[in-house]
Parts: structure tokens; sequence; C-alpha cells
């Protein structure tokens, strides 16, 4: 998943305040409750006062977000390595309760870490989960110890061979590694997968995982870039979670003729029941088609993994807005169940969407789910210049630059967070969609982009 840097200001952890420890040593309810209090916490990459890059958690309560704040680096008690200039520590983040004792803790990337004289391998570190937040961490164990590896470029969580312990999925070097736990303060106990699919010019950008067959073993889509000297294009590999993980099916996201390009070009994405029948269905973002465009390629699961794809665009029925240049549709996707019905909808992102003549000032697309799967249908659109959305339009704002669903208040409907550089906001959700009253303001990407997936 891509991460947002942070770019706004908060206190450090209050000194000497602790909370209350699990009443059992099972596992966190949620991965990401990082002190064990049963509420949702928010970790987001926070630059400020290091040269290396840091992890700023906020703390959850009742009614969302609080005001109580942890910040750690490599210059922090017990996390290895040293805090120094472009390792982009805490880039990338992934929460699982690693080591079952009922605090979530927490995977961080260094992707600009050097390592005995490689230049930017790349290094992933686990923070562990305690009454007082997170502390201390563990390295992971790089398999590609070569120069722009980049380790942990890309993170996911799951148990992917269904034995109870959560596992983790390391983009590295263009290829997947799956780390099988036990994971935990000592080391990585379980053994070590590679997925690798170089041979046919696939190299892996990002990963996420999630349950698409309904087995009950985690599974994992690979998103990559594949270049010939006549074309460049993204694609999505499916890999079924079991005892041994499984090469399945590939879905083409995009492509372009000739063969230069940028990276990344297949994005990022989710798998959640968009059509409730129980299997887990993949949406990717693709912000770069069709020239910048943007387009959501949806791939639906089944008792033998996903199957049927169908895509959506602003030119999609029902979809508010043209399909344009710069648009940047689908370059931030969230799923959550935003009217309680059940069935799990898409927030959607359009940060470069000119509006009324201002350039970038950005969209959010919020899509439902239903039997039929995500269409058009019944869509909303929200901009600075919606009903009851505060800010005005401003050049650049870059609205929905992040976008995520969670239902941060416990009442049943996922809420919509909003990130722009006007100010961003939390829209609340309610049983006929997201609504425009009730709108709080938020703490920017400190929060947004601290809510994993």
């Amino acid at each position: 998943m891509r991460i947002r840097t942070a770019t706004t200001v908060a206190a450090l952890l209050t000194a000497g305040m602790t909370l209350a420890t699990p009443a059992s040593a099972a596992s966190a309810k949620y991965g990401d409750d990082f002190n064990g209090d049963g509420y949702r916490d928010y970790a987001a990459t926070w630059s400020e006062d290091t040269k290396g890059g840091g992890v700023l958690v906020t703390f959850g309560t009742a009614s969302g977000p609080g005001t109580r704040t942890q910040f750690l680096s490599q210059s922090s008690s017990g996390v290895p390595g040293t805090d120094e200039t472009d390792d982009e520590f805490g880039r990338v983040r992934a929460a699982a309760d690693f080591n079952a004792d009922g605090y979530g803790d927490l995977a961080v990337a260094a992707v600009g870490e050097n390592v005995d004289g490689r230049t930017d391998q790349g290094a992933v570190t686990v923070l562990w989960g305690s009454t007082s937040g997170l502390s201390g961490g563990t390295n992971i164990p790089a398999k590609a110890k070569t120069t722009y590896a980049r380790m942990g470029s890309d993170l996911a969580v799951g148990d992917f061979n269904g034995d109870g312990k959560k596992d983790l999925a390391v983009v590295a070097g263009g290829k997947t590694y799956v780390y099988r736990g036990a994971i935990n303060r000592t080391g990585v106990h379980g053994s070590v997968s590679t997925l690798d699919k170089s041979s046919s010019s696939f190299y892996s950008t990002a990963v996420i995982a999630g349950s698409v067959n309904g087995d009950g073993k985690t599974d994992l889509v690979l998103i990559g870039d594949g270049v010939n000297p006549e074309e460049i294009w993204s694609e999505a590999w499916f890999v079924k979670g079991g005892a041994t993980l499984t090469s399945g099916k590939t879905l083409r996201l995009e492509s372009q003729a000739g063969g230069g390009g940028s990276a990344d070009r297949g994005g990022d994405g989710v798998i959640a029941d968009l059509d409730k029948d129980g299997y887990g269905d993949i949406a990717i973002g693709t912000s770069l088609y069709g020239g910048h465009k943007g387009r959501v390629s949806l791939w639906y699961g089944s008792s033998s993994g996903p199957g049927t794809s169908a895509r959506i665009t602003q030119n999609t029925s029902g979809v508010a807005g043209t399909a344009e240049t710069y648009d940047m549709f689908g370059d931030s996707v969230s799923a959550g169940d935003v009217n309680g019905d059940g069935y799990k909808d898409l927030a959607v992102g359009a940060y470069g969407e000119t509006v009324d003549g201002t350039e970038y000032a950005g969209t959010v697309h919020v899509l439902y789910g239903r039997a039929a799967g995500i269409t058009g249908t019944g869509s909303q659109v929200f901009a600075r210049n919606s009903a009851g959305i505060p800010g005005a339009l401003e050049t650049d704002d870059g609205f929905g630059s992040t976008v995520r669903l969670r239902d941060t208040d416990r009442d049943g409907h996922a809420d919509l967070f909003v990130t722009g550089s006007v100010g961003s906001l939390r829209l609340p959700g309610t049983s006929k969609g997201v609504t425009t009253t009730g709108i709080t303001s938020v703490a920017g990407d400190r929060l947004v982009s601290g809510m994993l997936q």
C-alpha cells in the first residue's frame, strides 16, 4: 500500500500514562490496536525532527482518534538501526498481532536503508505493542541483499498457510517474500517463500492480502509491472494461500505501446466482499490508465479464486464527471460498509480532477456494493464546492489524495476520511450513505494515511 508523508504537528506521548492490560493473552481483535484497549489506532509516516523518518501513532478512543500520540524512529530505545538521512523509516507500514500477546504490532519499512555498503537495500522492522503502545523492535532478515532492492516497498499481513500464526509478505527487488510465523521478538521462526515471475517480465511493486476463495487461508494478490521492447504494462497476479502458495490467474490492469514508462504502474488496492457472497473481491486503482485519466479494476472472488472482472471509470454510467487527462481516478481506494447493508463499498480518490476550472482541486467518489457488485448506480461524489463541505476550491488542493473508509464511532457505518492540502475531513456514514451533516476536520495525513486498510 502506498502511504503518503504526514505534514502536520503533534505532541509526543503523554509521559507516564498507561493503559489496561488485555484480559487474556489471546490475539488482539484489531491488528492496529497497539495498546490493547480495544480501539484501533493510527500509525502514520512522520518526518519531522528526524533525518530518516519515523512513525507517529495516534491512539484511538470510543469516538475515533484521540489526543494521545507516540513517536518512534530509529533513534527510539530498542529500535534497531540508526536515524540516517533518506532511510525513509515508516514510509510503508502493516499491522498485526504477530506474537499473539493481545497487542497489535507494526511492521515498518525503511526502504532507503543502506546495508553493508549496499545503497537502498532497505530493511523491515517489527515494532512491538504493549500497554503503553509500541516499544522496541526486531528486524526481519533480508532475502534480497542487493543494491536498490528497497526492501519493504510494500507489505501485507495474513495467515497465508492457515496455521493460526500471522505471516508477513514483503516486496523487495521486484519479488515478494512471504515470511511465515511465528514472528516474535526473537525473529522469524517459519519458512520463507519467494514469489517471482521475473522470467515472464513481471516485477512486483505492491501486494494486497485477503480471503478471495473463502477457504480460511489468506490469499495474496501481487501487483506489478511488465516491460518488453514493444509494450509496458501492469497486471495483478493471484496467489492462493495454503501450506504451499499456489500461482493462479493474472489480470491485465493497463498497458501502453513502447518499452518505456513509469514504475508502479499498477497502483494499489484492497480485498473486500463487495457483492456479499462470502468471497473477497479485488479492487485495484490504476491512476495512470488512459493518460492518467485513471480507472479501478474489479476482480470478483469465488470458491475457485478470482473470476469475472469489470472496470470502473468516470465514463461509467452513474459515476459523476468525465474521464479526463490527469484526473488520477483510482490513485487512492478504500473499502468499508458505509450504509450498513452488509455490502462493502468503495471510496475512490481523483485528486487531479479539475473542478469549475480549478486545476487539481480533486474529488472523491463513493461507489456502493450490491448483489451485482460495484456499479455507478447510486454513487456519490464530493468536492470542495459540494454543499456542506468546508473550504473553497483551490488549485493543487488535491482533495482525495488519500481516502479511507473506517467506522470510527462504532455506529455500524464506515465514515469517509479525505485528505486535501486545504484541510482534511471526516464525513459521517449513515444508512443513506455518506453525509455532509456533522463533518469534522481531522489532522491531515497524520490520521488519514495512518488508517491501515
